[in-house]
């Protein structure tokens, strides 16, 4: 298997994030335009890419917070985000669905959990859903409880790990 190349996002990534976003999430679950830009803009150093061949196939996105509240909608959009807080947020895991089941997503992870080490944040947070507990619990990531947060009408599970 061909090892994806990982880097910082830029801008011009914008149009091929959003469409991986609303190829890999169900309905409401996709973040919209708008709010990819301003994860891009205010805080690129914590949106790893993928490429593969030069192709965007996909990302992990996330903001920084001192305290975290899983459920808190508008920290989508970066209120609240602080670049120097300890505690890493990610709002998205995703690879484009014809990449899909090919180890991509795990790659990723192991390196955004590196990456986040190196940038000394303490601990990671992440919701997800049932289907994926298991997938995130490799990489060492703990079950807290099931979510307040009702994004996307979907029943979410809320994780985190320490760094």
């Amino acid at each position: 298997m061909t090892s994806p190349v990982f880097r910082e996002v830029a801008i011009s990534d914008l149009d091929g994030c959003y469409a991986i976003e609303s190829e890999a999430y169900e309905g409401d679950e996709a973040a919209t335009r708008e709010k990819i830009a301003t994860r891009i803009k205010r805080y690129p150093e914590g949106f790893l890419c993928a490429e593969l061949n030069g192709k965007l196939i996909g990302f992990i996105n996330c903001g920084c917070a001192w305290e975290v509240v899983m459920s808190d909608e508008e920290f989508k959009e970066l209120i609240g985000h602080n670049a120097d807080a300890p505690n890493v947020v990610i709002m998205s895991v995703v690879v484009d669905p014809v990449c899909q089941g090919r180890g991509y997503a795990g790659q990723m992870m192991r390196e955004f959990i590196n990456l986040m080490r190196k940038k000394d944040k303490k601990t990671i947070h992440l919701m997800c859903k049932t289907h994926h507990i298991e997938f995130y619990a490799k990489f060492g990531f703990d079950y807290i409880k099931p979510s307040d947060s009702e994004h996307g009408g979907m029943a979410w599970h809320e994780m985190s790990m320490t760094l």
